[in-house]
Formats: structure tokens, sequence, C-alpha cells
């Protein structure tokens, strides 16, 4: 069996699994949106109602996440009205194996027919005047991660030289920023520039991202977008802003911090994701 192959099987395999319990709860219908929650920000999953809780170790092939704030499980239920698929806790290029782990759920949102990924993070803030605890809508990326999750065969229906003009997509933010508004939200709108990690950057590559054109800085996501692109899944992305990245202040930074900004932010994240949803069409 071929590497594409055999990756391929082993999503079908995830998503058989996962199909028996999604149609249990959601009476045969798909989720509209998969949800990916981030670090420190699996409080959103509190708000699913009625969920039926799916532990990754279920689901064969599904990789373990083993960073502290990412639960490792499943939720199926409804948010804002809507049926969707919550995801608490990824894991990272860092983590070790080759990318396609990183997008392994990508694959599987695809083969259950989910058309709209709803992704979070927790980002390093370099744009001044911007500050930990507030809230990023990705309009773009920077990938300088040194990998994409395409390299190598095509898996599925993946295409091989998908279009990223687009990859944020312009009518999902659109609704997103409008909810902000609505809810007097502070929301801001930058380029996530994705590091490969784990360590945080340094000074002198924060200077060199600022000047690139990032607002905000992060170790996830890109390579969840690409393949979500690549599969014809339109996605939408927020940043939760948990700290200051390297050399803005004098102060070094940890994953502590990180994690207590995120409690501080999660009413509000988790008001903006379920109030969008409800108006995604």
């Amino acid at each position: 069996m071929t590497r594409a192959a055999d990756s391929q099987s082993g999503v079908e395999a995830a998503a058989a699994a996962l199909r028996a319990r999604v149609d249990d709860r959601l009476d045969g219908d798909a989720p509209h949106v998969a949800i990916t929650m981030g670090s420190g920000l699996g409080g959103l999953g509190e708000e699913i109602e009625d969920p039926v809780r799916v532990p990754y170790e279920d689901l064969p092939g599904w990789p373990r996440p083993t960073v502290i704030g990412h639960a490792g499980h499943a939720l199926i239920g409804t948010l804002g009205g809507r049926p969707v698929l919550g995801l608490s806790g990824r894991v990272h290029l860092y983590e070790g194996g080759p990318p396609e782990r990183v997008v392994f759920y990508v694959r599987v949102a695809a083969v259950l027919g989910i058309p709209v990924l709803f992704l979070s993070n927790a980002a390093g803030a370099i744009r001044e005047g911007w500050h930990p605890g507030e809230l990023m809508l990705i309009s773009d990326h920077l990938n300088l991660t040194g990998t994409s999750p395409l390299f190598g065969p095509i898996v599925g229906k993946e295409s091989r030289f998908p279009d990223l003009t687009f990859a944020h997509d312009r009518d999902l933010r659109a609704i997103v920023r409008e909810t902000a508004s609505e809810l007097e939200q502070t929301l801001h709108e930058g380029v996530y520039a994705a590091m490969h990690g784990p360590a945080f950057e340094t000074p002198a590559e924060i200077r060199m991202l600022r000047a690139l054109g990032a607002d905000a800085v992060g170790m996830s996501t890109v390579p969840e977008v690409i393949a979500a692109r690549a599969l014809g899944i339109r996605c939408v992305a927020v940043s939760c802003l948990t700290n200051y990245a390297a050399g803005v202040l004098d102060e070094p930074l940890n994953h502590e911090e990180v994690l207590e900004t995120t409690k501080l932010a999660q009413a509000g994240f988790q008001r903006l994701v379920a109030e969008s949803i409800r108006r995604f069409p």
C-alpha cells in the first residue's frame, strides 16, 4: 500500500468511527462547522449543547495532543443553533512526526462533509498597541514553519496546487467582524505568522516578522488552513493574543502565562464564536 493510500485509509477509519457517534447525536446530519479549540480555549466546549464526548483514543489513528491546555477529545452537538464538531486539543508540528499528523482531523472533516472550519489559537502580539487578552481575526498568514501538510503524495480529494488567495474566507470574516461589532468586542484583524516551535521566538525574529508584515505569531493553524483549502473547506480563524511577542517588553515568555491569559479572554471568545456560527450561511 502506498503512503497516500495508507494515510487515506487511516482517515476513513477514524471518520467512520466518528460518523457513528455523529449520526447518533445529530440524527444523520453532518456538522456544519468543525471548531478547533486552541491552547487554553477548550472552555468553548462548555457552550456546546448536549454534547457527545469522544476521546481521541477511541478514534483509530487520531493523533493525541501532548501539550498542556489541549484536552484531547471531540464534542458533537449544537452551538449557536447549528450542528458542530468541537475539537478540544490539536497536535503541533513540534510534537514530532510528519506534517500530515497535524492535519489528520481536517481530512476527517472533509470525509464527513463538513463545509466550514473555525480555527482558534493562542498567539503573541507583534503589532504595537495590541494587548494580551484581545482577539485578532486572521486576514492572511505567513507560513514560516519550513514545511507543508501537502508535501508528498496527494491524499483523498486534495488539490495538488490549492489557491490560497482567499484562504481566510472573506464572507465568513465579514460575519465575525460584524458580530464582534454588535457585541461591542475589540476585534483586531491582521496577519498571523506560523513558526515551527516549540521555542518562543527571539527578539530578532520578532523584528523580522514585523518587517514582513506579521501582526501576531504562533505555532499552529496555518497547516490546517492549507489542508482545508486543498480539500475545499472554507476557513475562518481567530487568535487570542495571550502575550507580547519577544522583545516587545523586557520580560521572559512562558506557556503558563499563555494559558492564564486565555482564561481571561475565554468568555468573550466563546460569545463571539457562538454568535458568529449562528449567522454563518
